[in-house]
Protein backbone atom coordinates (compact mmCIF):
# COMPACT_ATOMS: atom_id res chain seq x y z
CA UNK A 1 0.00 0.00 0.00
CA UNK A 2 2.84 2.37 0.90
CA UNK A 3 4.54 1.65 -2.42
CA UNK A 4 1.33 2.44 -4.29
CA UNK A 5 0.98 5.76 -2.47
CA UNK A 6 4.55 6.67 -3.34
CA UNK A 7 3.92 5.92 -7.03
CA UNK A 8 0.73 8.02 -7.04
CA UNK A 9 2.50 10.91 -5.32
CA UNK A 10 5.38 10.75 -7.80
CA UNK A 11 2.94 10.78 -10.71
CA UNK A 12 1.28 13.93 -9.35
CA UNK A 13 4.62 15.68 -8.93
CA UNK A 14 5.66 14.79 -12.46
CA UNK A 15 2.34 16.01 -13.83
CA UNK A 16 2.67 19.35 -12.05
CA UNK A 17 6.25 19.79 -13.20
CA UNK A 18 5.38 18.91 -16.77
CA UNK A 19 8.10 16.24 -16.96
CA UNK A 20 7.47 13.63 -19.59
CA UNK A 21 5.31 15.90 -21.70
CA UNK A 22 6.37 17.83 -24.80
CA UNK A 23 8.75 20.72 -24.11
CA UNK A 24 6.15 23.45 -24.50
CA UNK A 25 3.10 21.64 -23.11
CA UNK A 26 0.39 23.90 -21.73
CA UNK A 27 2.42 27.03 -22.47
CA UNK A 28 0.42 30.26 -22.53
CA UNK A 29 1.65 33.18 -24.64
CA UNK A 30 -0.02 36.47 -23.78
CA UNK A 31 -0.52 39.23 -26.33
CA UNK A 32 -2.49 42.45 -26.59
CA UNK A 33 -3.06 45.33 -28.95
CA UNK A 34 -4.51 46.21 -32.33
CA UNK A 35 -8.09 45.43 -33.30
CA UNK A 36 -7.26 46.02 -36.99
CA UNK A 37 -5.57 42.57 -37.43
CA UNK A 38 -7.64 40.77 -34.79
CA UNK A 39 -9.50 38.54 -37.30
CA UNK A 40 -6.29 37.19 -38.85
CA UNK A 41 -4.50 36.89 -35.50
CA UNK A 42 -7.41 34.88 -34.10
CA UNK A 43 -7.18 32.56 -37.09
CA UNK A 44 -3.42 32.22 -36.73
CA UNK A 45 -3.57 31.44 -33.03
CA UNK A 46 -6.25 28.82 -33.56
CA UNK A 47 -4.47 27.06 -36.44
CA UNK A 48 -1.04 27.26 -34.80
CA UNK A 49 -2.35 25.85 -31.51
CA UNK A 50 -3.89 22.90 -33.35
CA UNK A 51 -0.61 22.22 -35.15
CA UNK A 52 1.34 22.60 -31.88
CA UNK A 53 -0.69 20.94 -29.10
CA UNK A 54 -0.12 22.50 -25.71
CA UNK A 55 0.54 26.00 -27.03
CA UNK A 56 -2.18 28.48 -26.11
CA UNK A 57 -2.53 32.16 -26.97
CA UNK A 58 -4.38 34.78 -24.98
CA UNK A 59 -4.80 37.90 -27.12
CA UNK A 60 -6.61 40.99 -25.85
CA UNK A 61 -8.00 43.11 -28.70
CA UNK A 62 -7.73 46.44 -26.86
CA UNK A 63 -6.24 48.79 -29.46
CA UNK A 64 -2.69 49.58 -30.48
CA UNK A 65 -2.14 52.08 -27.68
CA UNK A 66 -3.04 49.50 -25.06
CA UNK A 67 -0.85 46.89 -26.70
CA UNK A 68 2.19 49.17 -26.70
CA UNK A 69 1.53 50.14 -23.09
CA UNK A 70 1.18 46.53 -21.89
CA UNK A 71 4.29 45.38 -23.74
CA UNK A 72 6.25 48.34 -22.38
CA UNK A 73 5.13 47.34 -18.88
CA UNK A 74 6.11 43.72 -19.64
CA UNK A 75 2.62 42.48 -18.78
CA UNK A 76 2.35 40.63 -22.11
CA UNK A 77 4.81 38.62 -24.18
CA UNK A 78 3.81 40.11 -27.55
CA UNK A 79 2.36 43.50 -28.44
CA UNK A 80 0.48 44.41 -31.60
CA UNK A 81 0.11 47.80 -33.25
CA UNK A 82 -0.97 49.33 -36.54
CA UNK A 83 1.23 52.32 -35.71
CA UNK A 84 4.97 51.85 -35.40
CA UNK A 85 6.24 52.83 -31.98
CA UNK A 86 7.68 56.32 -31.74
CA UNK A 87 11.30 57.00 -30.90
CA UNK A 88 10.22 58.18 -27.46
CA UNK A 89 8.15 55.05 -26.81
CA UNK A 90 11.10 52.87 -27.82
CA UNK A 91 13.46 54.86 -25.60
CA UNK A 92 11.10 54.57 -22.61
CA UNK A 93 10.75 50.77 -22.92
CA UNK A 94 12.86 48.65 -20.53
CA UNK A 95 14.57 46.88 -23.42
CA UNK A 96 14.97 46.97 -27.19
CA UNK A 97 11.72 46.19 -29.02
CA UNK A 98 11.68 44.73 -32.52
CA UNK A 99 8.95 45.46 -35.09
CA UNK A 100 7.71 42.59 -37.25
CA UNK A 101 5.25 43.47 -40.04
CA UNK A 102 2.67 40.66 -39.98
CA UNK A 103 0.20 41.38 -42.81
CA UNK A 104 -1.13 44.40 -44.72
CA UNK A 105 -4.64 45.75 -44.72
CA UNK A 106 -6.94 48.55 -45.81
CA UNK A 107 -8.91 51.10 -43.81
CA UNK A 108 -12.18 52.04 -45.49
CA UNK A 109 -14.68 54.88 -45.10
CA UNK A 110 -17.90 53.01 -44.34
CA UNK A 111 -21.23 54.80 -44.31
CA UNK A 112 -24.91 54.47 -43.50
CA UNK A 113 -26.78 56.61 -45.98
CA UNK A 114 -30.45 55.59 -46.37
CA UNK A 115 -31.83 56.40 -49.80
CA UNK A 116 -28.46 56.32 -51.56
CA UNK A 117 -27.94 53.24 -53.71
CA UNK A 118 -24.78 54.07 -55.61
CA UNK A 119 -21.13 53.79 -54.61
CA UNK A 120 -19.99 56.90 -52.81
CA UNK A 121 -16.84 58.64 -54.05
CA UNK A 122 -14.67 60.76 -51.78
CA UNK A 123 -11.33 62.50 -52.06
CA UNK A 124 -8.80 62.90 -49.26
CA UNK A 125 -9.40 66.66 -48.80
CA UNK A 126 -13.18 66.15 -48.63
CA UNK A 127 -12.76 63.37 -46.06
CA UNK A 128 -10.53 65.68 -44.01
CA UNK A 129 -13.14 68.45 -44.15
CA UNK A 130 -15.86 66.03 -43.05
CA UNK A 131 -13.81 64.93 -40.04
CA UNK A 132 -12.87 68.53 -39.29
CA UNK A 133 -16.56 69.43 -39.08
CA UNK A 134 -16.34 71.74 -42.10
CA UNK A 135 -18.66 69.62 -44.25
CA UNK A 136 -21.74 68.69 -42.23
CA UNK A 137 -24.37 67.71 -44.81
CA UNK A 138 -24.31 64.76 -47.20
CA UNK A 139 -25.64 66.93 -50.04
CA UNK A 140 -22.81 69.43 -49.65
CA UNK A 141 -21.74 70.79 -53.04
CA UNK A 142 -18.28 69.22 -52.74
CA UNK A 143 -19.73 65.74 -52.19
CA UNK A 144 -22.31 66.20 -54.95
CA UNK A 145 -19.60 67.26 -57.39
CA UNK A 146 -17.75 63.97 -56.77
CA UNK A 147 -20.93 61.96 -57.26
CA UNK A 148 -22.72 63.36 -60.32
CA UNK A 149 -26.03 61.70 -60.99
CA UNK A 150 -26.15 60.18 -57.52
CA UNK A 151 -29.22 60.87 -55.43
CA UNK A 152 -27.40 62.22 -52.38
CA UNK A 153 -29.96 62.83 -49.62
CA UNK A 154 -30.06 66.03 -47.60
CA UNK A 155 -29.03 64.58 -44.27
CA UNK A 156 -26.69 65.51 -41.45
CA UNK A 157 -23.33 63.73 -41.48
CA UNK A 158 -22.57 61.90 -38.24
CA UNK A 159 -18.81 61.44 -37.95
CA UNK A 160 -17.67 58.26 -36.16
CA UNK A 161 -14.15 57.76 -34.86
CA UNK A 162 -12.23 55.71 -32.32
CA UNK A 163 -12.46 56.59 -28.63
CA UNK A 164 -9.42 54.50 -27.64
CA UNK A 165 -5.75 54.65 -28.52
CA UNK A 166 -5.86 53.13 -31.96
CA UNK A 167 -3.50 52.11 -34.73
CA UNK A 168 -6.43 52.33 -37.14
CA UNK A 169 -6.73 55.99 -36.12
CA UNK A 170 -3.01 56.40 -36.73
CA UNK A 171 -3.32 54.99 -40.26
CA UNK A 172 -6.33 57.20 -40.99
CA UNK A 173 -4.87 60.42 -39.55
CA UNK A 174 -1.50 59.69 -41.17
CA UNK A 175 -3.35 59.60 -44.49
CA UNK A 176 -5.32 62.79 -43.74
CA UNK A 177 -2.11 64.59 -42.77
CA UNK A 178 -0.65 63.77 -46.19
CA UNK A 179 -3.64 64.99 -48.21
CA UNK A 180 -4.73 67.98 -46.12
CA UNK A 181 -2.28 70.65 -44.93
CA UNK A 182 -4.85 72.01 -42.50
CA UNK A 183 -5.35 68.58 -40.95
CA UNK A 184 -1.58 68.08 -40.73
CA UNK A 185 -1.37 71.32 -38.77
CA UNK A 186 -4.20 70.42 -36.39
CA UNK A 187 -5.17 67.87 -35.15
CA UNK A 188 -2.38 66.00 -36.98
CA UNK A 189 -1.67 62.28 -36.80
CA UNK A 190 -1.50 59.85 -33.92
CA UNK A 191 -3.09 56.85 -32.24
CA UNK A 192 -5.21 59.36 -30.31
CA UNK A 193 -5.99 62.88 -31.52
CA UNK A 194 -8.39 65.59 -30.43
CA UNK A 195 -11.27 64.96 -32.82
CA UNK A 196 -13.02 68.17 -33.93
CA UNK A 197 -16.37 66.42 -34.26
CA UNK A 198 -18.25 63.16 -33.99
CA UNK A 199 -19.00 60.10 -31.88
CA UNK A 200 -16.39 57.73 -30.47
CA UNK A 201 -16.50 53.95 -30.45
CA UNK A 202 -14.10 51.47 -28.86
CA UNK A 203 -12.23 49.29 -31.30
CA UNK A 204 -13.08 48.58 -34.93
CA UNK A 205 -16.03 46.67 -33.48
CA UNK A 206 -17.35 49.74 -31.68
CA UNK A 207 -17.08 52.06 -34.68
CA UNK A 208 -18.71 49.42 -36.88
CA UNK A 209 -21.65 49.25 -34.48
CA UNK A 210 -21.99 53.04 -34.44
CA UNK A 211 -22.16 53.17 -38.23
CA UNK A 212 -24.77 50.41 -38.37
CA UNK A 213 -26.95 52.05 -35.74
CA UNK A 214 -26.73 55.66 -36.92
CA UNK A 215 -28.39 56.92 -40.12
CA UNK A 216 -26.12 59.46 -41.81
CA UNK A 217 -23.01 58.00 -40.20
CA UNK A 218 -19.53 57.74 -41.70
CA UNK A 219 -16.60 56.00 -40.02
CA UNK A 220 -13.19 54.50 -40.71
CA UNK A 221 -12.84 50.76 -40.08
CA UNK A 222 -10.72 47.89 -41.30
CA UNK A 223 -11.94 46.31 -44.54
CA UNK A 224 -12.93 42.93 -43.08
CA UNK A 225 -15.28 44.61 -40.59
CA UNK A 226 -17.13 46.35 -43.44
CA UNK A 227 -17.35 43.17 -45.52
CA UNK A 228 -18.42 40.91 -42.66
CA UNK A 229 -21.15 43.36 -41.64
CA UNK A 230 -22.19 44.16 -45.23
CA UNK A 231 -21.64 47.89 -44.77
CA UNK A 232 -20.99 49.92 -47.95
CA UNK A 233 -17.74 51.87 -48.17
CA UNK A 234 -16.48 54.64 -50.41
CA UNK A 235 -14.23 54.63 -53.42
CA UNK A 236 -11.31 56.96 -52.78
CA UNK A 237 -9.22 58.92 -55.25
CA UNK A 238 -5.59 57.89 -54.94
CA UNK A 239 -2.40 59.89 -55.41
CA UNK A 240 -2.40 59.10 -59.15
CA UNK A 241 -5.91 60.58 -59.47
CA UNK A 242 -7.65 57.23 -59.98
CA UNK A 243 -10.76 56.05 -58.16
CA UNK A 244 -9.90 52.94 -56.17
CA UNK A 245 -12.01 50.50 -54.19
CA UNK A 246 -10.24 48.86 -51.26
CA UNK A 247 -8.91 45.43 -52.23
CA UNK A 248 -5.96 43.13 -51.62
CA UNK A 249 -4.53 44.12 -54.99
CA UNK A 250 -4.76 47.80 -54.08
CA UNK A 251 -3.00 47.23 -50.75
CA UNK A 252 -0.27 45.19 -52.43
CA UNK A 253 0.22 47.96 -54.98
CA UNK A 254 0.54 50.51 -52.18
CA UNK A 255 3.34 48.49 -50.59
CA UNK A 256 5.30 47.92 -53.79
CA UNK A 257 7.72 50.82 -53.52
CA UNK A 258 8.18 50.57 -49.75
CA UNK A 259 8.90 46.84 -49.89
CA UNK A 260 11.98 47.47 -52.01
CA UNK A 261 13.30 50.19 -49.70
CA UNK A 262 12.13 48.89 -46.34
CA UNK A 263 14.03 50.54 -43.45
CA UNK A 264 15.98 48.18 -41.23
CA UNK A 265 13.60 48.69 -38.29
CA UNK A 266 10.50 48.09 -40.48
CA UNK A 267 8.82 51.32 -39.34
CA UNK A 268 7.32 52.63 -42.56
CA UNK A 269 4.11 54.28 -43.80
CA UNK A 270 2.41 53.28 -47.07
CA UNK A 271 -0.56 55.65 -46.92
CA UNK A 272 -1.15 57.81 -50.03
CA UNK A 273 1.43 55.72 -51.87
CA UNK A 274 2.27 56.27 -55.54
CA UNK A 275 0.97 53.91 -58.21
CA UNK A 276 -2.01 53.77 -60.52
CA UNK A 277 -3.70 50.98 -58.56
CA UNK A 278 -2.54 51.82 -55.03
CA UNK A 279 -5.29 52.03 -52.41
CA UNK A 280 -4.45 55.19 -50.44
CA UNK A 281 -5.37 54.12 -46.87
CA UNK A 282 -3.25 50.99 -46.67
CA UNK A 283 -0.84 49.91 -43.98
CA UNK A 284 1.35 47.22 -42.55
CA UNK A 285 0.45 46.06 -39.05
CA UNK A 286 3.17 45.00 -36.63
CA UNK A 287 3.85 42.39 -33.97
CA UNK A 288 6.18 43.75 -31.28
CA UNK A 289 8.58 41.66 -29.20
CA UNK A 290 11.57 42.30 -26.98
CA UNK A 291 14.87 41.46 -28.58
CA UNK A 292 16.11 40.05 -25.27
CA UNK A 293 13.63 37.54 -23.91
CA UNK A 294 13.47 36.76 -20.19
CA UNK A 295 11.98 33.26 -20.43
CA UNK A 296 13.80 30.67 -22.55
CA UNK A 297 10.79 28.53 -23.45
CA UNK A 298 8.52 31.48 -24.23
CA UNK A 299 11.25 33.19 -26.24
CA UNK A 300 11.93 30.09 -28.33
CA UNK A 301 8.22 29.62 -28.99
CA UNK A 302 7.80 33.27 -30.03
CA UNK A 303 10.61 32.83 -32.56
CA UNK A 304 9.00 29.66 -33.87
CA UNK A 305 5.58 31.30 -34.15
CA UNK A 306 6.95 34.36 -35.97
CA UNK A 307 8.67 32.10 -38.49
CA UNK A 308 5.39 30.25 -39.04
CA UNK A 309 3.38 33.48 -39.34
CA UNK A 310 5.73 34.88 -41.99
CA UNK A 311 5.44 31.73 -44.12
CA UNK A 312 2.51 29.34 -43.64
CA UNK A 313 0.47 31.99 -41.85
CA UNK A 314 0.57 34.27 -44.88
CA UNK A 315 -1.48 31.77 -46.88
CA UNK A 316 -4.41 32.32 -44.48
CA UNK A 317 -4.48 36.10 -44.95
CA UNK A 318 -6.36 36.60 -48.27
CA UNK A 319 -9.49 34.76 -47.10
CA UNK A 320 -9.81 37.39 -44.35
CA UNK A 321 -9.09 40.32 -46.71
CA UNK A 322 -5.51 40.92 -45.60
CA UNK A 323 -2.71 41.14 -48.14
CA UNK A 324 0.26 38.80 -47.62
CA UNK A 325 3.65 40.36 -47.04
CA UNK A 326 5.92 41.03 -50.04
CA UNK A 327 8.65 38.39 -50.43
CA UNK A 328 11.38 40.99 -49.86
CA UNK A 329 9.89 41.88 -46.47
CA UNK A 330 9.55 38.23 -45.42
CA UNK A 331 13.20 37.63 -46.26
CA UNK A 332 14.34 40.57 -44.13
CA UNK A 333 12.08 39.59 -41.24
CA UNK A 334 13.35 36.03 -41.27
CA UNK A 335 16.82 37.40 -40.66
CA UNK A 336 15.54 39.63 -37.84
CA UNK A 337 13.89 36.69 -36.06
CA UNK A 338 17.40 35.33 -35.45
CA UNK A 339 18.22 38.54 -33.56
CA UNK A 340 15.79 37.58 -30.79
CA UNK A 341 17.89 36.46 -27.85
CA UNK A 342 16.75 33.81 -25.37
CA UNK A 343 18.39 32.99 -22.01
Amino acid sequence: MLKRRIIVALFIVLAIAGIGRSGFADMLINGAGATFPYPIYSKWFDVYAKENPGIKFNYQSIGSGGGIRMLSNRTVDVGASDAPMTNQQLADAPGKILHFPSVMGAVVLAYNLPGFSGTLRLTGPVIADIYAGKITKWDDDQIKALNPGGAIPSQDIVVCHRSDGSGTSYIFTDYLSKVSPSWASDPGKGTAVKWPAGLGGKGNEGVTALIQQTPGAIGYIELIYALNNKIPFAQIQNKAGNWVTASLAGVTAAAASSARDMPSDFRVSITNAPGADAYPISSFTWLLVYQKQTNKDVGEQIKKFLGWAMTEGQTLAPALQYAPLPAEVVQKETAQIQEIQVP
